[in-house]
């Protein structure tokens, strides 16, 4: 007869599973939109690692859905077209041949590898884009940056069919426009927010390569509300490529978002860390008047 010697790490992690309980509770049914971007898109190891993180938010009653970027991919294919990209005040103008390699990238290459990611750990994925259903319908952001987009309306009905029937959206940052068959990028982070906020989310994760916001002395900020952030931005303590997350983060949460969290999608785990831990990851933006679900250290 075989005999088995119980060890510390088994300990552990039955501890950690019975310490997650409320959190799986709390988050069961809920609608949670992920935005994936970054190095991690890259890299095959942390691919899978984010996609047996989604895979398992599902099997435990979170309704997940993942927004994803691509910029990385997109240069390199304008690159290798010979496609010189032009700036105005240091944002890409994306004429039509630039919409053009963003659609085939994003909607071909990226979103495909995110879906087949999901799929390989077991999950069921269907990739979209904002052109799907008309998901998401954009106007011109600024005229000079030609088609780039920003949201004027969201269509979720078709991500609600998907949760009904177990499936996980994968949605590419590419959407319809007003006028006959036309076509505008949007920024990854814009379009997690507009989509977080007409699914009215419980939470919006939008995932980064620094560990949150930070304060004055360089320390992230685990809890925040609306009016600590336009402090902060106003006094120059969030600066750079933190304000266009931020003002994302309060325009989603005045727009219905219960929660959103700013983190580092580097960090192993990091959204079951967010969401089935005490303590979560990065910085949580919410309301001042909402009670806080969890003590954050």
């Amino acid at each position: 007869m075989k005999k088995q010697t119980m060890n510390r790490d088994w300990i552990a992690t039955a501890r950690t599973l019975n310490e997650a309980l409320p959190y799986l509770q709390r988050y069961t049914g809920a609608v949670v939109v992920v935005k994936f971007g970054g190095n991690a898109m890259g890299d095959e190891e942390a691919m899978a690692e984010f996609a047996r993180d989604i895979v398992l938010m599902r099997q435990v009653g979170v309704n997940p859905v993942v927004v994803h970027g691509g910029g990385p991919m997109i240069n390199d294919m304008l690159k290798r077209l010979n496609i010189e990209s032009r700036f105005v005040r240091g944002k890409r103008v994306t004429d039509q041949a630039t919409v053009e390699v963003v659609e085939m990238v994003l909607t071909g290459l990226v979103n495909k590898r995110i879906v087949q990611a999901i799929m390989d750990e077991g999950g069921r994925a269907v990739g979209l884009s904002g052109k799907d259903d008309d998901l998401i319908v954009c106007e011109a952001d600024d005229p000079e940056l030609g088609f780039v987009g920003n949201p004027v309306e969201c269509n979720v009905q078709v991500l609600r069919d998907l949760f009904a029937a177990g499936i996980i959206p994968v949605v590419a940052p590419v959407a319809t426009g007003m006028d006959y068959l036309e076509t505008f990028n949007v920024n990854g982070d814009t379009a997690a927010g507009a989509l977080a906020a007409a699914l009215k989310a419980d939470r919006l994760l939008l995932l980064t390569d620094v560990s949150g916001v930070k304060n004055a002395e360089g320390e992230v900020v685990t809890q925040m509300t609306p009016e600590d952030v336009r402090a902060m931005i106003s006094d120059g303590t969030i600066a750079g490529g933190m304000i266009p997350k931020t003002e994302t983060a309060l325009k989603a949460v005045e727009e219905g978002v219960r929660a959103v969290v700013i983190l580092d999608g580097r960090v192993p785990n990091a959204c079951l860390l967010e969401l089935f831990t005490e303590h979560g990851a990065g910085s949580l933006i919410r309301r001042a008047d909402l009670p806080p679900v969890k003590a954050r250290s």
